[in-house]
């Protein structure tokens, strides 16, 4: 019973550091997975607006780009 438990841990533990190491893609990822276009300074948060993210949308609704702009605050937009 323990050495099946032993084994166990020891699967869990390297799949997760297999799935750790694959989690974030090198492609335009910063560092914590976030998708930044280029020219976008390093760190936890972008730039608000569409041209700031790696997606191929250009022009974002008006809900869209308000509720970009108030990330990471908790409160909503009163542009609704």
């Amino acid at each position: 019973m323990l050495l099946k438990l032993a084994a166990l841990g020891a699967i869990g533990y390297f799949g997760y550091r297999a799935y750790e190491k694959n989690r974030v893609d090198s492609n335009n990822l910063d560092e914590n997975g976030v998708a930044f276009a280029d020219g976008q300074p390093k760190g936890a948060f972008r730039d608000a607006g569409p041209k700031a993210t790696t997606t191929k949308e250009t022009k974002w609704s008006k809900t869209d780009e308000a509720l970009d702009e108030t990330f990471p605050a908790s409160d909503a937009t009163a542009n609704y």
